[in-house]
């Protein structure tokens, strides 16, 4: 029996939310779901933490120390090349300014508008809660 099995990443993301709007940032056009906006994180090393993958993603992406984070939700979806699972924080303070650090755009954007921008198919669990829970 062959495996067919596709790459499951684990990804821990943040919701970063400051006077009701939340930061978003553009994934690279050569990335997959590439060019659509994204709340930022990325992917967990061997035997790291959620909590030590999002601060250790949020300073390489964004330039910002995450000083307080409690726990969204988590979901899975199902792509047709690949698994991701994802943790997502609410980091509800952190300390430095947010700049593009891998030079992609970042965004506020208010939490009633996230419907209007493209972000990858895996966010949209996301947009709903923040709207249920904030707007």
């Amino acid at each position: 029996m062959v495996s067919s099995a596709k790459p499951r990443l684990h990804v821990a993301v943040g919701v970063i939310l400051q006077q009701q709007q939340v930061l978003l940032a553009k994934r690279h056009a050569s990335k997959h779901q590439g060019d659509r906006w994204e709340f930022p994180g990325g992917k967990l090393e061997q035997g790291e933490s959620v909590l030590s993958a999002l601060g250790r993603e949020l300073q390489e992406e964004i330039g910002i120390t995450v000083t307080s984070a409690e726990p969204l939700m988590q979901l899975s979806h199902d792509y047709p090349e690949r698994e991701v699972l994802l943790d997502i924080y609410l980091v509800t303070a952190f300390s430095g300014e947010p700049h593009g650090a891998e030079g992609q755009p970042l965004l506020w954007v208010p939490i009633q508008q996230l419907n209007t921008l493209a972000l990858p198919d895996a966010n949209q669990p996301i947009v709903t809660r923040l709207q249920q829970q904030f707007a």
